[in-house]
């Protein structure tokens, strides 16, 4: 759900891409973003794109031809940013499991030290699962072995702990549309300084022109140097979403959507539905997974809630098509009062 106030922003008039009035807005939404990024990072702005363009962006920045990315993968995006990785010419490794389960810091070491990459790429928060990786047990393998850390943080930005400084995330990217209750087509993004003086020293230029951090990154420092056109609708309603997050404390926030999942979950298991996560402390707070009982049909079940109630819930992904639903409660969502609506509608429509 995108956020009143984001809305109404949207609708001020538009003005010219190098007017100061845009130029100090573009400030203060990297200034708010290093804020929920958890970050100092000078170099944190918005990808002109949506939040797999942000993963290109990322992967295609510092995945270099020839180069060892290892992948933690369990989910639908850590196959796609595999994808990605190959097509820059990289040689992939991957430590897989079962869907919905996270990594532990034993086995990401043992897989990093055999392995020895030069990039690592991981899913924060695993919007196909609902499967929430901190980072915590792979940031301090990689820091050993130098290795840059790239972290998908699409679905944990503003709704529950990114943290990147505390956890040692080198490059993380998100989207707009999920936990910073923004309409979709801008995607921050956060380099550290270590991963910036790497991406300087790269011997040759990346595969994208368009999705050139060195280039990009101009348009938002003096003195503006044109790289791309911004739409200027989309950069009021990420300000105005930051101001939201910043009037009511990150902290507040995060607890927030706690307590929102903690209710929706005790009520889903209540109706029969089991979750896809079984570890309370692995789940993503603002994305539940749960699978509907033996007898429902999930997909009946989405179309009754959409077409009688107006609540419309997503499906599974990839090898989770048709098995279970996956619920977000983010931003404005994450009440007492929706979560209980939620749950009557769906009561009703089993």
């Amino acid at each position: 759900m995108v956020d009143p106030r984001a809305y109404e922003a949207m609708a001020q008039p538009i003005v010219g891409i190098r007017d100061p009035y845009f130029l100090e807005l573009m400030s203060e939404i990297q200034s708010g973003l290093r804020d929920v990024f958890g970050t100092r990072n000078e170099n944190t702005f918005v990808v002109p794109a949506g939040g797999s363009g942000a993963m290109e962006c990322a992967i295609a920045n510092f995945v270099r031809p020839g180069s060892k990315f290892a992948i933690f993968a369990a989910g639908h995006f850590a196959d796609r940013m595999t994808v990605m990785a190959k097509r820059q010419g990289a040689n992939v490794v991957r430590l897989e499991k079962p869907w919905g389960e996270v990594f532990v810091a034993e086995e990401a070491t043992a897989f990093l030290e055999r392995e020895r990459p030069e990039v690592i790429g991981f899913v924060q928060a695993e919007t196909s699962t609902g499967a929430y990786q901190s980072g915590r047990a792979i940031a301090p393998a990689a820091r050993k072995l130098g290795a840059l850390v790239i972290a998908d943080c699409v679905t944990s930005l503003g709704a529950m702990p990114v943290e990147l400084d505390a956890v040692g995330i080198d490059v993380a990217f998100s989207c707009s549309q999920k936990g910073l209750s923004c309409p979709a087509g801008l995607s921050p993004i956060s380099v550290s300084p270590k991963a910036w003086e790497w991406l300087e020293k790269r011997p040759e230029e990346p595969s994208s022109w368009y999705l050139d951090l060195r280039l990009m990154s101009k348009y938002f420092e003096a003195p503006h140097v044109y790289h791309h056109t911004p739409s200027p609708p989309l950069y009021y309603a990420m300000h105005q979403a930051l101001a939201v997050i910043e009037e009511e404390g990150l902290k507040a926030r995060w607890e927030r959507h706690r307590q929102a999942s903690e209710r929706l979950i005790t009520g889903l298991v209540r109706l029969g539905f089991e979750p896809l996560v079984k570890k309370p402390e692995d789940r993503i707070w603002h994305m539940t997974t749960v699978v509907p009982p033996s007898k429902v049909n999930e997909a009946k079940l989405r179309e009754n809630l959409l077409t009688k109630y107006n609540i419309e819930v997503a499906g599974g992904l990839g090898q989770l098509t048709s098995k279970i639903l996956r619920i977000g409660t983010m931003g404005p969502l994450a009440t007492s009062e929706s979560v209980d609506f939620l749950l009557d509608s769906l009561q009703a429509s089993i």
